[in-house]
């Protein structure tokens, strides 16, 4: 008799995660949406600044616009992780098939941050091409300005994967999901941007301020997916 072997949960993560992977590496689709949505951002900026003249200190403000770009192109990846995952039935295999529903969360939740994370490297630098090549500030470390947009991103791919998972079953998808995020987010966004703000204008004290900042950042993300975490069953299944 043959002994039925007992998946972990894991194990379970590990295929979920591999699936979302395989299936964005054989498709591209929305690696493509997001990048070519982030390269259009990036553009309306610099035709809204454009005639700001030399003496507009874009440093000050490059921390926001910066964020701004990543937020409106996760709001994009994340309604399309969970959309296309429901038009082709993959949302209902998963929940007729014995995984824990928090490992789903946390599948899809890693998988939509790596995705945010590759199309920041795209970002980023074209970002400081465009706005920051000029300047003249000289700004603090660049594992700085990486590792406040990792906690950023971790707390934006957490929470707006629960939102919108929430929001995948109802009418207007889209503007459900940035109806709920945007206020959600709103205190992760508002400590974030101080952080990298902190780090992109290098004044006197920035660090203080930066891991001050950070703290709060990384705070919000423990409490949030942990509140995510425990719902997750219940979203998911209603």
């Amino acid at each position: 008799m043959s002994e039925k072997r007992n998946i972990s949960s894991f194990d379970q993560f590990r295929a979920i995660l591999h699936k979302d992977i395989v299936m964005e590496l054989r498709t591209k689709e929305m690696l493509t949406s997001m990048g070519l949505y982030a390269l259009l951002v990036l553009i309306i900026y610099y035709v809204a600044l454009s005639q700001a003249g030399s003496a507009f200190e874009v440093e000050r403000i490059a921390g926001g616009l910066l964020l701004l770009a990543i937020v409106f192109t996760s709001m994009l990846g994340l309604n399309r992780s969970l959309v296309h995952e429901k038009d082709q039935g993959c949302l209902e295999a998963l929940l007729l098939s014995p995984v824990d529903r928090p490992v789903i969360f946390f599948g899809k939740a890693v998988g939509n941050l790596i995705f945010l994370i590759l199309v920041q490297i795209l970002i980023v630098p074209l970002f400081y091409f465009i706005f920051m090549s000029g300047s003249q500030v000289q700004s603090g470390p660049w594992w700085m300005l990486a590792l406040a947009l990792l906690v950023g991103s971790i707390g934006i791919a957490g929470v707006g994967t629960f939102l919108a998972t929430m929001s995948v079953n109802t009418t207007g998808t889209d503007f459900i999901l940035a109806i709920m995020f945007i206020p959600l987010v709103f205190p992760l966004l508002l400590v974030v941007v101080a952080a990298l703000t902190a780090v992109i204008t290098a004044d006197a004290g920035y660090t203080q301020v930066y891991w001050t900042m950070l703290a709060a950042a990384a705070g919000y993300d423990v409490i949030m997916i942990a509140v995510a975490f425990a719902l997750y069953e219940f979203i998911i299944g209603a």
